[in-house]
C-alpha cells in the first residue's frame, strides 16, 4: 500500500502513567504494536513526552520509556514537552492533584535519565520540536555520550 513509516505517539512506556492520562495503551500493547510495525518491514518514528508525569512520575516515566525503546529499537525517536494552550486543568484531573509542570532543570534531568538508559543501535534521535527547551540531535548509540554531555551542560546552566 506504499506505507513506509508509522508515527507512533507512545508518550510513555510506563503503564501507570498511561492509565492516568487515559491513553488506552500499556507498555505491552505499545511494544506489541511497535514489533508488528517492524515485522511488516515498516519504519517507526516514536514520540515520548518529556515531563508527562510531572516530578512525581519522572523517574518511572524515563526508565520505562527507555526500556520500551530498547525493546522496540525504533528507527526514529523524538521527545516533545506537553503544552496546554487552553490550560492544564482537564489533564491534571487524572492525577488527583499530584501533578505540576516540570521546571527546565527537572525536564533536563528526566531527559538525562532517559538517554543514559537507552541502548539503541541506529536510532535517529531528535528533540527539536518548538516545545523543547533544548535542541538535541544525533544517532543513538553513536552520539549518545555527546547528547548526554549537552544535557549535563544545560543542567549546569539552569542551576
Amino acid at each position: 500500500m506504499g506505507l513506509k513509516i508509522f508515527y507512533v505517539g507512545c508518550e510513555s512506556g510506563n503503564t501507570e502513567l498511561l492509565s492516568l492520562i487515559e491513553k488506552g495503551e500499556t507498555f505491552e500493547s505499545s511494544l506489541e504494536a511497535l514489533k508488528k510495525i517492524k515485522e511488516a518491514g515498516i519504519k517507526s518514528s516514536v514520540m515520548i513526552l518529556n515531563g508527562l508525569g510531572g516530578p512525581k512520575y519522572s523517574e518511572q516515566h524515563a526508565l520505562a520509556s527507555a526500556e520500551l525503546m530498547n525493546q522496540a529499537q525504533p528507527e526514529y525517536l523524538s521527545t516533545l514537552v506537553p503544552e496546554f494552550p487552553f490550560g492544564s486543568e482537564r489533564f491534571e484531573k487524572g492525577f488527583s492533584g499530584n501533578w505540576r509542570e516540570m521546571t527546565r532543570q527537572e525536564l533536563f534531568q528526566e531527559m538525562h535519565l532517559l538517554l543514559e538508559n537507552l541502548n539503541l543501535n541506529k536510532t535517529i534521535f531528535r528533540s527539536d520540536h518548538a516545545s523543547n527547551h533544548l535542541v538535541l540531535k544525533g544517532i543513538l548509540g553513536r552520539d549518545k555520550l555527546r547528547i548526554i554531555n549537552e544535557i549535563d551542560l544545560a543542567i549546569q546552566l539552569v542551576s
